[in-house]
């Protein structure tokens, strides 16, 4: 992740929940695992050693996004959003222009987004290609397979 992170309260306080519980509950267990694998005998050749030690760096490195994914982290509300423009938080309904199917998206932060509940990131293309833009306006996105030509029909908050 590069620069802000933008997020709702709700979201920062489950990053902070999860956070948490890696550094008491998933620390201990990693530990108990660790000291487990030690009393097997020589390290040199113990695989479940290996493993544990493995898992620990895996752990560590999740605690260290997480801290810096909730220290760039800026909370938005939901009323402060204006709609005369595409912008984070904003439900934005659009329509292909080539195929005519029409979509309704959330535009959120990397960490919230969540494409079976409508949630797009505002750094995905779709979510570039639409901030910024007004009802009426046809965004450019860039896809793997070409140009895709979005309507914007409504925006809401």
């Amino acid at each position: 992740m590069s620069g802000i992170n933008y997020v709702t309260k709700e979201t920062l306080d489950q990053m902070m929940s999860e956070l948490s519980i890696l550094k008491t509950k998933g620390r201990a267990e990693i530990a108990r695992a660790i000291s487990e694998a030690r009393e097997k005998g020589d390290l040199k050749e113990n695989a479940e050693y290996d493993a544990a030690k493995e898992a620990q760096g895996i752990h560590e490195a999740k605690i260290a996004t997480l801290e810096a994914a909730i220290a760039t982290s800026r909370i938005v509300s939901a009323d402060a959003i204006d709609t005369s423009k595409v912008s984070i938080l904003c439900k934005v309904t659009i329509t292909n222009v080539a195929n005519k199917k029409t979509v309704t998206y959330q535009l959120v932060s990397e960490t919230e987004a969540d494409l079976k509940a409508g949630k797009i990131s505002v750094t995905s293309p779709i979510g570039k290609g639409l901030l910024g833009k007004t009802v009426g306006d046809v965004a450019d996105v860039q896809a793997p397979n070409g140009v895709i030509k979005f309507k914007i029909e409504s925006i809401t908050a």
